[in-house]
């Protein structure tokens, strides 16, 4: 009987992980990791969630002693990168003046509302299909009118950013977990590099696709060929259950709030890396934010990131709120740069939301909430630089390899610099920005997605969309989250307005 080897939760791979961690955020690991080998541990996995051989009952034991231990280390790094909020906004000479002056104003849905818009309305209806948005009062917390920050400008740059995230992440879905290398081989052998337009498999030798197999989950419904609406993914799971917890809670929301969501709303088998280890936390009894902490080596890496694109739609031209609405969901199940990743990638959001702003001033405003001195702030701003510089971005993408080679694929640290370097080249393109964050390697679905939710966002509109990447979407998104299945991008817009400006749970 082939033994189940669940992946990103067993103690002995963990370890390896937390080994790794250690020595990367200034802990020193090596009298530990001496006693691992010297007992028989093994490395972690290097792409995979799980190594492949059962590992003894001694050595598992061990390594969960091993991991108490190496938490208790002390870092050298913790004056620079803090996790908890004040000293985050200690640490940030920019952080954005907080004023509800630029947010829009409107009509605050009730919870049958909610249900009613969701579960009526015709899916397979164009971006206008919902009706008339809520009429605006236009005035932000000056008095003063801001035509551009309305339910009737936002729904269909909120539109635009969901098809936006939709694309990128099925553009990368069929090359996670592939080396660099390969995602190149395969796209020259097809005629498609630079990246311009979806894989496929049509015409590629047989030698090739086995030196460099697809993702075997994603390639049936990611291909060129394959396309048909939206598959589920984790990168699309998490904004939808955003759009719960600011339904069901407000803004004011707290850590533990997210976590009865999860419970109620998330299965257990659609979380990975860090959300994994904080769930099964989170069912040992641990609270948040311990659950970020105990036994998780994968507090850094870029699943709080992928949260975030909601906390920024949801607060146009108010960047800070959207990083201090990240940061209250990063801190369920990350950590210092994990969270600075989520807050950099809310606040370039809310500032890209405006439609007042190009790429290089989302950047910008993105960095202001990132401790100048944490590993994450340098990265994004080498990245920047890099990006600049270099017209090739080949150039680009092989420098970011060289200069965090020591990293994880799913860390968050190099995937936001690929990020922030797809941003900056593309210059505010949408097709240069998601083909250029894919191209890049490491977690190509992830990195995908928030490019193209960001570019969407400056784009404007889902005319504004090449066909190419919109139409195959079908205006069908599936998931397994809640009563979602099957849903619209027009009406995932509408249902995002209604989240725009306020701040505690709706009633009926």
């Amino acid at each position: 009987m082939t033994p189940l080897r669940l992946t990103w939760v067993q103690p002995e791979d963990l370890l390896g992980h937390e080994l790794h961690q250690a020595g990367q955020d200034g802990r020193d690991p090596s009298a530990i990791a001496a006693r691992w080998q010297s007992a028989g541990g093994s490395k972690p996995p290097s792409r995979a969630g799980a190594s492949d051989p059962p590992t003894p009952p001694y050595l598992r034991a061990l390594a969960q002693k091993l991991l108490d231990e190496l938490a208790a280390l002390p870092s050298r790094l913790e004056g620079k990168e803090p996790t908890e909020l004040p000293r985050i906004r200690s640490l940030c000479p920019n952080w954005p003046t907080a004023t509800d002056d630029s947010r829009p104003a409107t009509a605050v849905p009730s919870r049958s509302a909610w249900a009613e818009r969701l579960g009526t309305a015709d899916l397979s209806r164009s971006s206008g299909g919902l009706g008339a948005a809520p009429p605006p009062s236009g005035r932000g917390g000056s008095g003063e009118e801001n035509p551009a920050l309305t339910p009737a400008t936002l729904h269909p740059r909120l539109e635009a950013a969901w098809l936006g995230r939709a694309a990128g992440c099925l553009l990368g879905k069929p090359v996670e977990k592939l080396p660099l290398a390969g995602i190149r081989a395969l796209a020259q052998a097809t005629g498609n590099w630079p990246l311009t337009t979806w894989f496929t498999e049509r015409g590629l030798p047989t030698t090739l696709k086995t030196t460099h197999p697809w993702n075997r989950r994603s390639a049936p419904t990611s291909l060129a060929e394959n396309i048909n609406g939206m598959p589920e993914d984790d990168d699309l799971n998490y904004p939808l259950l955003n759009l719960l917890l600011l339904q069901r809670h407000g803004k004011h929301f707290t850590t533990t709030d997210v976590a009865r969501l999860w419970l109620d709303e998330l299965p257990a088998g659609r979380t990975f890396t860090a959300e994994r280890i904080a769930y099964r936390n989170l069912l040992d009894g641990i609270e948040p934010p311990h659950t970020a902490h105990h036994r998780n080596p994968f507090r850094e890496w870029i699943g709080a990131l992928i949260r975030a694109d909601a906390h920024g739609w949801t607060n146009p031209g108010a960047p800070a709120a959207a990083a201090e609405q990240a940061h209250t969901d990063a801190t369920l199940t990350h950590t210092a740069n994990g969270v600075y990743a989520a807050m950099f990638t809310a606040a370039t959001i809310a500032e890209a939301a405006t439609g007042t702003s190009d790429i290089h001033a989302c950047l910008r405003t993105g960095l202001t909430v990132v401790p100048p001195d944490s590993r994450l702030a340098r990265a994004i701003r080498h990245a920047i630089q890099l990006a600049r510089e270099h017209r090739d971005f080949d150039t680009v993408v092989d420098e970011l390899h060289t200069a965090h080679a020591t990293y994880h694929w799913v860390h968050a640290i190099p995937n936001t610099a690929l990020l922030a370097a797809a941003l900056t080249h593309a210059d505010g393109d949408f097709t240069a920005s998601i083909c250029r964050a894919v191209s890049g390697g490491w977690d190509t679905d992830s990195n995908g997605a928030t490019a193209g939710s960001i570019a969407g966002l400056l784009a404007g509109s889902p005319a504004a969309l090449p066909d190419r990447w919109t139409a195959p979407l079908k205006n069908r998104l599936a998931t397994s989250v809640a009563d979602f299945n099957g849903v619209g991008f027009d009406t995932l817009a509408q249902l995002t307005c209604d989240q725009l400006t306020y701040n505690e749970p709706a009633l009926n």
